[in-house]
């Protein structure tokens, strides 16, 4: 009895120390697993939600993918460029450590047109040499993006893609691309402009498809309000200088202007006023300068977005009204789209206007030498000091480097 006693006490002894030892790992595995279960996820879900509320930020603030249309494709290009992405994703892969305010770069908008280039050689040819010089001179620093957006129709927008894998694989910089169609661009257009397309269109008529010609004059209203400033150029140009130091004209400005634009290099509104100025024998309108005004050429043009939606002036001169008003007075027909309008209103209302130096516009074209103003032309066509955008208009050939 007694042995048995002392076994069963002993065997009571090590069953309670191995209950409390299986307690002990059993804890210990629950430890580990919680670690790893909510431990873990909770230090993903941190970073993972971090990151894409720092996209997210960088995306509302900048809109760099700010769509003209619905139809739009944002590509990426450059050595320091994100990967190609649809319009409004943004890679999350690229972003680096650091404050979202850090992380968010700072866009630079480029428009051009691009349309009917399908099955036109001349066109393609006129973009190469566009975007080559372009490129060739362009220098962004880290944290700046060129946006290009084409206004273009599909076919179009289709050759225009294959050229520009080839034209962008040199691009030392960050560059998107993005495709706007032109015909969701014209419905928006065609109610704000149709009353002035009478005035300076081709024909007598309102042509819906002339619509797209005034893009530049409603550009604040098509555009997202994100999107601040633009630039608006020719296809039928030659950069010779980083065309980064063309935005900074921004910043030159002055108050109540809106739109930077360079003289008509050429007496091309000497002859459109003509019946103005035989009415008005000493006034200035359609002379040259430094005197005189002889209207604007919107090879280039520089587009304060925000300015243009604020000024009270300048909308009001949207007004078929106020646009009526204004050509009955200078007895204006002309045929050359925005550039005719901003012409116009310039004669009228000169502070709306940031004037270029001619060597962001050198325009090339000399019709009007050899078609009644021969006596007057260089008057017009000087321009004195190195070019930075040679303007090859009226198909003219653009000099060599």
């Amino acid at each position: 009895m007694g042995i048995t006693r002392l076994l069963s006490n002993a065997m009571a002894r090590v069953s309670t120390v191995r209950y409390y030892q299986l307690v002990l790992v059993i804890a210990a595995a629950l430890a580990v697993v919680a670690f790893y279960s909510f431990g873990s996820d909770r230090q993903n879900f941190s970073s993972t939600t971090k990151r894409i509320k720092e996209t997210h930020a960088s995306h509302n603030a900048n809109m760099n993918d700010g769509d003209l249309s619905s139809d739009t494709n944002a590509k990426q290009r450059g050595s320091k460029a994100a990967s190609v992405g649809e319009a409004g994703r943004t890679n999350t892969d690229s972003i680096n450590a650091g404050t979202a305010e850090e992380q968010r770069p700072r866009y630079f908008h480029a428009l051009m047109m691009f349309t009917k280039v399908d099955t036109s050689q001349a066109l393609q040819q006129k973009f190469q040499v566009a975007m080559r010089s372009m490129l060739k001179h362009a220098r962004f620093e880290d944290g700046e993006v060129l946006t290009l957006h084409f206004v273009s129709d599909e076919p179009s927008r289709e050759i225009g893609e294959k050229m520009l894998e080839d034209l962008l694989q040199g691009a030392t910089f960050r560059c998107e691309v993005s495709f706007h169609n032109v015909k969701v661009l014209t419905e928006k257009l065609f109610p704000i402009v149709e009353a002035m397309q009478k005035h300076f269109s081709a024909g007598s008529g309102t042509y819906y498809s002339d619509a797209i010609f005034f893009l530049s004059v409603a550009m604040h209203r098509i555009m997202p309000a994100e999107i601040k400033r633009i630039v608006q150029l020719d296809l039928d140009l030659k950069y010779r200088t980083n065309i980064r130091e063309l935005f900074e004209q921004f910043n030159q400005f002055p108050a109540g202007a809106v739109i930077g634009i360079a003289r008509e290099m050429q007496p091309v509104y000497r002859h459109t006023f003509w019946a103005y100025r035989r009415e008005n024998p000493d006034s200035k309108v359609g002379d040259p300068p430094p005197g005189g005004s002889p209207g604007f050429n919107s090879g280039v043009m520089l587009l304060d977005l925000e300015a243009m939606r604020r000024s009270e002036p300048y909308n009001q001169l949207l007004e078929p009204r106020s646009v009526s008003r204004l050509a009955d007075k200078y007895r204006f027909q002309g045929h050359l789209g925005d550039q005719d309008f901003f012409t116009m209103i310039g004669m009228e209302h000169p502070s709306l206007f940031h004037v270029l130096d001619c060597a962001w516009n050198r325009q090339l074209c000399t019709w009007w030498k050899d078609h009644g103003y021969g006596d007057v032309f260089q008057l017009y066509y000087h321009c004195q000091g190195p070019v930075k955008i040679y303007h090859g208009n009226c198909n003219t050939p653009i000099p060599d480097d």
